[in-house]
């Protein structure tokens, strides 16, 4: 079996069957998605953020795999869920955590919710030619751009007396701009917030002189020197040069923008990459300090599927060898410690030799979203290649 054969049949053999039917909630419309090893529901609860995700990845291989007709009324009912029950009418925003029905059970200060909601209507727009889903997917960006970049609006987490800038919200911005353009057509205003974050990326958060991309700064782009501001998460930042190796490629391979990615993913593997027990730790320190989260040299699903990514991308872009080697390491590490061959899936959390620490595969952060989507991309980046 060739790559691109591998995670086709990984995709449509084990991890869709995993997740659908039992994920749609033929009660009260959306998803389910807290679900034990086995598929068994633990928790009814559906989180915001997961009902977006996983409507745009239903929506994604609706319109790039295969138009079955269970996809887009799966994803439909997601994105009901969502207008109907998601939203708090005192403000516009939408909530982070309901309970099966819609109740609001949690709202998150920062907004994330309507970045995924914008991306799930403009694929929906794209699949249906929905002029309102069009219109909603741009209201939903709206929102997230206004609540994320105009001066005050976010409530401060803490007293204001040491502000950081996080990369966060530019890398989302960036993506979910980036579909926008992909489903909605090229935009003005669209490309001048892509432009923006890219800027913002480069000029705050990438660190040449220390081979390093932060997470939290300061305004004007300093390392904080404290146990915040001094943490790093390699596969947040290996996420977040994909995005930015994307929009090289549809810029015709532009040379300055692959190289700064390409950097991200050689300065973060050096840091993250586990090499007594292989794997991406999940935390490390800026300066090798100890870190203060107890879970720092954990194993987490989510930026192995990112590393994925981010190592075939940057192969196919570069033809370097040592992307395509980075890539098989972290392949053949993440599907033999995540995957489990009884149920299909991987499991969300690992211990750092490896070992799960829960059964788990469906949470309030853990959906048909990341895995999904890594095993999508790297099939048609393998068929590609």
């Amino acid at each position: 079996m060739n790559l691109a054969e591998f995670y086709r049949d990984q995709l449509f053999s084990d991890c869709l069957p995993f997740w659908f039917p039992r994920a749609i909630d033929t009660e009260h419309g959306g998803f389910l998605h807290c679900f034990d090893g086995d598929g068994t529901l633990v928790d009814s609860d559906k989180g915001v953020w997961i009902q977006g995700r996983m409507s745009w990845m239903l929506l994604t291989l609706y319109l790039e795999q295969e138009r079955r007709p269970e996809w887009l009324e799966w994803a439909e009912s997601g994105l009901r869920f969502l207008e109907e029950k998601c939203i708090d009418p005192t403000d516009g925003r939408m909530y982070f955590h309901v309970m099966r029905d819609g109740t609001p059970v949690r709202k998150r200060r920062y907004a994330y919710s309507e970045s995924f909601a914008a991306i799930a209507y403009a694929a929906h727009a794209a699949a249906t030619g929905s002029v309102e889903s069009a219109r909603k997917a741009r209201h939903w960006f709206d929102h997230f751009v206004d609540w994320n970049f105009t001066p005050g609006r976010i409530p401060p987490k803490f007293t204001g007396h040491r502000p950081l800038e996080a990369i966060g919200p530019r890398m989302i911005g960036l993506v979910t701009a980036q579909e926008l353009v992909k489903h909605l057509g090229e935009d003005e205003t669209l490309r001048g917030w892509i432009d923006r974050f890219l800027a913002d990326i480069e000029r705050l958060f990438v660190k040449p002189e220390l081979k390093v991309v932060m997470e939290l700064v300061t305004p004007e782009g300093e390392i904080s020197d404290h146990f915040d501001g001094r943490t790093l998460n390699p596969g947040h930042s290996i996420e977040a040069a994909w995005f930015i190796l994307e929009e090289a490629r549809r810029r015709g391979n532009d040379p300055h923008l692959v190289q700064l990615a390409c950097n991200m993913i050689d300065w973060m593997w050096e840091r993250g990459w586990d090499t007594e027990h292989g794997g991406l730790f999940y935390f490390r320190d800026v300066h090798g300090k100890p870190v203060q989260e107890y879970w720092h040299d954990m194993k987490f699903w989510w930026p192995h599927d990112e590393t994925l990514i981010a190592t075939l991308m940057a192969h196919k872009m570069t033809r370097e060898p040592r992307y395509l080697a980075m890539h098989e390491q972290c392949r053949e590490w993440s599907f033999k410690h995540f995957g489990d061959p009884e149920h299909g899936e991987w499991y969300g959390y690992l211990r750092r030799d490896g070992v799960p620490t829960s059964t788990l595969k469906g949470s309030l952060w853990k959906s048909f979203f990341h895995h999904p989507r890594a095993l999508w991309l790297c099939h048609r980046l393998a068929a590609d290649q």
